[in-house]
């Protein structure tokens, strides 16, 4: 089996092994289930006042939680793709049918005699088939392999399950009402006849084969161990319902009832709670994926030298802002960032405070732009962006302008600046005002984006330009990008003449 089918078994009952506080817990019903029923025992025989409405309401909850029980299995035998669990829902099913079959023929409940041509042997017959039938498919479960088994040719082990469990019903039905004939007597009005004990021994004791064989299937999974209860209770039930007891209504007739009722429940109740389980771990999966795919969008856009927006957070956030600046016609800025004469300050003080110089830096430009939509980037090197949505040139240079007083006033010695004793910057800005009526004019449909001539790259080229002439001007200085300076790009510094300047 492979690694993938090992983890969908462990998903569902029949594959998820028991532990040791569910086995003490089993352990400890069927010990209480044991000492009621020792206490019970002496006085099943004891007669009790009759309550005809006691057999449907008891008869409706079996088929409620009967019906319930197999839609669980049937769900969780999809999820796995085994037919062992189809066993079992053949079982459920066929004591659903036979509950009903069973209240439709009680006497005096829904006629004098009882529906379905039912006769005064039929409902007791029909209960010795009803908890006969079940352990059948008890056993058959319990046959199978411990370890799950592929599913036998799509859904032809479903079919089967319910066809045994429809095709048993209806012979069992036939046979207590038609053929009620040729059955022995076990009733004698509402009391039983000598050859119910033998009857009904010879069903307890299929019941205890059918706790023996599950008892033997090792190591248990939890439905094994709840089953195992299961089936201790349905002991308790016939013993005191069609054994201990003289006949109908009596303290046995009622007990054994309600031990019945019990046993269509523990399934039931373990799958609601895993059902319940399984759905917190579901709400607790989907919140730890929402926190690392947060993270995960957190390491893909922030650069791990500065802790701020890296390139790649940039460029998204630009294409963005420029889309929305052609649909809403708004103002859109660009500061382009340069710590001056940084490769000096490398060579003087080496790359571990180069590296805390920059962290530096980026935050304190962090700090001024923090404004809706605003951004500050680690561009590359030491090449810093800030992206202004809704901000006209003159107030991105007042900014800029107040973001070189930052930097200057957080002293960071240079010894290797030209321009001063400490750390400084040199700041470009350009805005979509300043571009030339060729960009401006981009149609709000364009699919220009960040990387392309006619989109935000323009915004990039303008700003970069301007950064170029605050540096070719001493340094340490705003300049903004002009009509007349970003008329085209084509008359932008060459490569060598970037390289001198810096």
């Amino acid at each position: 089996m492979t690694d993938a089918s090992t983890a969908e078994c462990m998903a569902v009952l029949s594959g998820l092994p028991a532990r040791r506080g569910e086995r003490l817990l089993a352990f400890s019903i069927i010990v209480a289930s044991t000492v009621i029923f020792l206490a019970l025992a002496p006085f099943a025989k004891t007669q009790l006042s009759a309550v005809p409405a006691f057999i449907p309401i008891y008869q409706s909850a079996l088929v409620l939680n009967d019906v319930i029980t197999v839609v669980f299995l049937l769900g969780q035998r999809q999820f796995s793709r085994t037919d062992t669990l189809s066993l079992l829902a053949g079982g459920y099913l066929f004591t659903a049918l036979m509950s009903v079959v069973h209240a439709l023929t009680f006497p005096g409940l829904f006629a004098p005699t009882g529906l379905l041509y039912a006769g005064p042997q039929t409902t007791a017959w029909l209960y010795l088939f009803w908890h006969s039938g079940f352990p059948l498919f008890v056993i058959a479960y319990a046959s199978c392999n411990a370890v799950a088994r592929p599913s036998w040719g799509g859904g032809s082990g479903l079919v089967l399950s319910i066809g045994s469990a429809l095709a048993l019903v209806c012979a069992f039905a036939l046979t207590a009402t038609l053929g009620q004939r040729f059955l022995p007597a076990v009733m004698r009005g509402n009391h039983y006849a000598p050859a119910m004990m033998i009857v009904v021994s010879s069903v307890w004791l299929l019941n205890l084969t059918a706790l023996l064989v599950l008892w033997r299937r090792k190591p248990y999974s939890v439905l094994d161990l709840w089953l195992i209860v299961t089936m201790c209770a349905w002991l308790f039930d016939i013993a005191l319902s069609a054994g201990l007891n003289a006949g109908r209504y009596d303290l046995g007739f009622y007990a054994g009832r309600i031990y019945g009722l019990l046993a269509a429940s523990f399934v039931l109740i373990v799958l609601l709670t895993q059902t319940s389980s399984l759905h917190v771990q579901l709400i607790k999966l989907r919140a730890s994926d929402r926190e690392k795919a947060d993270e995960l969008r957190r390491l893909t856009t922030i650069d791990p030298l500065t802790g701020i927006a890296n390139r790649r957070a940039f460029e998204e956030a630009l294409d963005q802002e420029w889309r929305r600046m052609m649909r809403h016609h708004t103002a859109l800025s660009l500061l382009m960032i340069d710590v001056d004469y940084f490769k000096r300050f490398n060579d003087s003080y080496g790359h571990v405070a180069g590296d805390q110089c920059l962290r530096v830096v980026a935050q304190t430009l962090a700090l001024r732009a923090r404004r809706a939509g605003e951004i500050a980037a680690r561009y590359g090197g030491e090449e810093f962006a800030v992206l202004l949505p809704h901000i006209d040139i003159a107030a991105a240079r007042q900014l800029g302008e107040r973001m070189c007083d930052a930097v200057r006033e957080r002293q960071i010695p240079h010894q290797g600046s030209a321009v001063a004793p400490v750390v400084t910057i040199s700041v470009g800005v350009a805005s979509i005002s300043a571009l030339p009526e060729s960009a401006g004019s981009l149609s709000r449909d364009s699919a220009a984006d960040a990387a392309s001539p006619g989109g935000g790259a323009v915004l990039i080229e303008a700003a970069d330009h301007a950064l170029y002439d605050a540096k070719l001007a001493g340094r340490d200085r705003v300049i903004a990008a002009g009509k007349d300076d970003t008329a085209a790009t084509s008359a932008l510094p060459t490569t060598d003449a970037r390289l001198s300047a810096a």
